[in-house]
């Protein structure tokens, strides 16, 4: 599986790594899991340092597009972005810009920096992560 996950509901973090060739249909799985746990709110690392980008500009506008559709379901946790090759690095920043949700979202070069910059962030409380 070109995405694999784990949620931590005990430390409200969510860990993607994304392996070989990344489609859209990967990133689509890995956030129907995402929703399916209730972790939409949770604190995000997806790492795609060990992952090339197969995404269109059109591909990603409709991944841009999904997320800001989430924005009614709950509140969104903080994501980082894990991308080590300039060409995942520049798909990430897209991604960021189309994605834009009321939530802190950063693109890292190592693995470790990220991981530092999430536990800097106040966790979104448990009854704002769920709508009404």
């Amino acid at each position: 599986m070109p995405v694999q996950w784990t949620v931590s509901h005990p430390t409200r973090l969510v860990i993607a790594v994304a392996k070989g060739d990344l489609r859209l249909l990967d990133i689509e799985r890995y956030l129907d899991g995402v929703m399916t746990a209730n972790a939409m709110a949770y604190r995000k690392i997806f790492d795609m340092t060990q992952a090339l980008p197969d995404l269109s500009d059109d591909e990603l506008m409709t991944l841009g597009a999904r997320i800001r559709a989430y924005i009614p379901l709950g509140a969104m946790g903080p994501l980082a972005i894990v991308a080590t090759t300039d060409e995942s690095y520049d798909q990430a920043r897209m991604f960021a810009a189309l994605a834009e949700a009321d939530r802190p979202i950063k693109i890292f070069r190592e693995l470790h920096l990220a991981r530092h910059w999430l536990d800097s962030l106040p966790d979104v409380p448990a009854d704002v992560a769920k709508p009404g």
